[in-house]
């Protein structure tokens, strides 16, 4: 199983220490080979793609959905609402942020919720969708919450899921 790289070497003399080209492979050949640990099944422990441990496909439709889509469908949601609020709601220019954000969490909440679609998230063609294929319901509420304190979407894991997605039990995939 382990064969000591010296082992190898057929020479009578004693070796002399690495030089620093030989070191440098040396500890690069050996980081390469245990960047990508092994479970007792023989299947890697870190997927290939994102959505591999989830059963999810690499790419098409219902893939996991990239962060520059994510954050086009966010960015596209807060226009919206910025627009929406400046021309149905007329607040003082002081004001306009706070009515955006509350009209933003309104309807991230209940499109979320009925549908796991924004305007913004049909824009660029992504869905929330829960791992067990049944609707966000309330759900949608803590993830929405999660996602407006800001840092758990910077959080992720290996299947680009952030803190938000993994407290709704949810992934955003592709259309």
């Amino acid at each position: 199983m382990f064969q000591p790289r010296y082992a190898t070497r057929t020479q009578a003399r004693p070796r002399s220490p690495p030089g620093p080209a030989e070191y440098c492979e040396s500890v690069t050949e050996h980081h390469q080979a245990g960047s990508l640990s092994v479970t007792k099944a023989g299947t890697p422990d870190r997927p290939g793609y994102p959505g591999e441990r989830l059963g999810l496909p690499e790419t098409g439709r219902g893939a996991v959905s990239g962060l520059a889509r994510r954050i086009g469908a966010i960015f596209i949601d807060w226009l919206l609402c910025t627009l929406l609020v400046v021309v149905a709601i007329r607040p003082p220019h002081s004001q306009v942020e706070y009515w955006t954000l509350a009209v933003f969490a309104t309807q991230d909440v209940i499109f979320t919720a009925l549908t796991g679609l924004t305007i913004g998230k049909l824009a660029v063609r992504i869905r929330v969708a829960t791992l067990d294929g049944r609707l966000l319901g309330g759900w949608a509420l803590v993830r929405t919450l999660l996602l407006l304190t800001v840092i758990p979407p910077l959080v992720f894991d290996a299947d680009l899921r952030g803190l938000h997605d993994r407290a709704a039990n949810t992934v955003v995939v592709t259309l």
